[in-house]
């Protein structure tokens, strides 16, 4: 890879900023973007070539790549560098985000509006102590939720993700309710 077509750019400058939306750094998205679209594994250098970015740059963003698990180091035959692929299924690579995503966001989350809800119960704001506890509700219902359905095969959730409407219909609900 000397250089990115059109369509290369396009779909890593767009993972960039998605990136950016979802509180990601811009470059890390884009050398994700890169690695995933790459039809081999990159070292830092070319990575840095390719986006025109500090080799500096590439070895932070590639070490958060792997802290994220959706990135892994290959080895080539003759080459000491270290060459770096990024997950190529894209279920499993949104699992894994999910996941980690899951992990950093949520959970902690979940925690901290336990400690509130058991605090506000020593206290007279049943005001607050009821809307902490909706949303203490609410994340732990859809956080077990996801724990049952991430356990699923990969093949189970597309077909139910592929359900669409008819879901509403096994449920035996209607389009109003």
């Amino acid at each position: 890879m000397n250089s990115l077509s059109a369509v290369q750019q396009k779909f890593v400058l767009h993972w960039g900023e998605m990136g950016q939306r979802w509180g990601i750094n811009r470059t890390v998205a884009q050398i994700h973007a890169l690695l995933f679209i790459a039809p081999r594994p990159l070292n830092a250098e070319e990575i840095a070539s390719l986006l025109g970015v500090a080799r500096s740059n590439v070895s932070t963003s590639i070490k958060e790549l792997q802290n994220w698990g959706i990135i892994k180091i290959v080895h080539v035959l003759g080459d000491r560098r270290d060459f770096f692929e990024a997950t190529r299924d894209v279920w499993e690579m949104f699992r894994v985000v999910l996941d980690e995503r899951k992990k950093r966001e949520i959970d902690p989350t979940i925690a901290l509006l336990r400690e509130c809800v058991a605090e506000s119960e020593k206290t007279r704001d049943t005001y607050t102590q009821a809307r902490l506890s909706e949303m203490k509700d609410f994340f732990e219902v859809t956080s077990n939720w996801y724990s049952q359905i991430s356990q699923l095969p990969t093949v189970a959730i597309q077909k139910f993700m592929k359900m669409g409407d008819r879901v509403r219909k096994l449920l035996g609900i209607g389009a109003g309710e």
